[in-house]
């Protein structure tokens, strides 16, 4: 037996607001407390093996209070124009912060999965100012909290055949040798997929037993639009899936042919999870489509969204939006660690012909 349902997101809503609230509201305003109804930890399990190196765990500490807005804010295709009125600039002074989250190692913290029942609240600013700061900006993560901590730094790098992002746990060294080299982003020469690798080498590079072999995090697919028809970006998201003791199963593939991309081209989806873009709706009333962010975006943006597993469409994944020209938040939450979110939200700024 169902509830009574809500009145229909596809009628016109008796307010502006109120079909995207109808619609999403139940969905991500608890996502807190549907985990502990669903444990939606189960839907990342899948086995694998442990890894052979167990990090240490440090216990997070207890979730700050939640005081999501219930305001939804439009994601709309074709203009950046709409939400940059009074409502935005209120919604932004209310934009909750993140609950305290204690880095102590930042190299382990931001390789380590978000703990369950935490949302990790990030905040993403592009620097484009320099000689060539507009074709090649630089990315800056930091915790969305009273102290702003710094997470890590992504930028493109020049001369690549295809679009390439070094991310880094230093703001200022980004070079691919470097000690503070974190993972990079790769995309395909359509620009349309991406790889997410961490800091380990090459497989030609390889030692005795693998075990410096570089993982591969995550992998974005853009659905391409050929025909040009306006409308929503839709993106998946491939990443590894979790162990019993809730560990990434490392997935280090040996050649071209193994990687996550492959994987789940071939629909080999052992230890690999398939997440989605969660789908916005149209709102006549606003003339664009709609999601709730709950007072974390602000502004309308193509490059707005939000992830999640088919099988739990309430519990977000991550979300990102725009809040400023330059100025993002990013959320994420289990199974994500900090480098995965980064680069999946790096990988929407590498805007292409065939994804819009």
């Amino acid at each position: 037996p169902c509830p009574p349902c809500p009145p229909c997101p596809l009628c016109p809503p008796p307010a502006a607001t109120s079909s995207d609230e109808e619609d999403d509201s139940d969905s991500s305003t608890k996502p807190i407390r549907s985990e502990k109804k669903k444990n939606p930890a189960s839907l990342f399990q899948t086995g694998g093996d442990p890894p052979k190196e167990k990090k240490t765990k440090k216990k997070a500490p207890p979730k700050a209070a939640e005081s999501d807005e219930e305001t939804p804010e439009t994601l709309q295709k074709n203009s950046n124009k709409k939400g940059k009125g009074k409502k935005s600039k209120k919604s932004k002074e209310e934009r909750p912060p993140s609950p305290v989250i204690e880095v102590d190692n930042l190299e382990e913290f931001v390789l380590r999965p978000a703990p369950q029942g935490v949302t990790v609240k990030c905040r993403v600013t592009r620097d484009k100012k320099g000689m060539d700061r507009g074709l090649y900006p630089t990315y800056y993560l930091h915790l969305d909290n009273d102290k702003k901590v710094f997470l890590l730094a992504g930028r493109k790098r020049k001369k690549s055949k295809t679009s390439n992002y070094l991310i880094s746990i230093d703001p200022t060294d980004l070079s691919r040798g470097g000690e503070n080299f974190i993972g990079k982003l790769r995309s395909n020469l359509m620009g349309t997929k991406f790889t997410v690798f961490d800091n380990g080498v090459n497989p030609d590079r390889a030692n005795a037993d693998w075990s410096n072999v570089r993982q591969e995090l995550s992998a974005v697919v853009y659905e391409t639009n050929v025909l040009g028809f306006k409308g929503p970006r839709k993106m998946t998201v491939i990443i590894p899936g979790m162990n019993a003791d809730n560990e990434r199963v490392p997935i280090r593939p040996r050649n071209d042919n193994d990687g996550l991309l492959m994987r789940w081209q071939n629909k080999n989806m052992d230890n690999v999870i398939e997440l989605h873009n969660k789908a916005p709706v149209w709102n006549d009333e606003t003339q664009s489509y709609v999601l709730n962010f709950h007072g974390r975006v602000t502004h309308a943006s193509v490059k707005n969204f939000q992830i999640v597993h088919g099988s739990d469409p309430d519990y977000i994944v991550m979300q990102f939006g725009r809040v400023a020209d330059d100025a993002f938040t990013m959320d994420y939450n289990y199974p994500l660690c900090a480098v995965q979110a980064f680069a999946i939200a790096l990988s929407s700024f590498d805007g292409k012909l065939a994804c819009e």
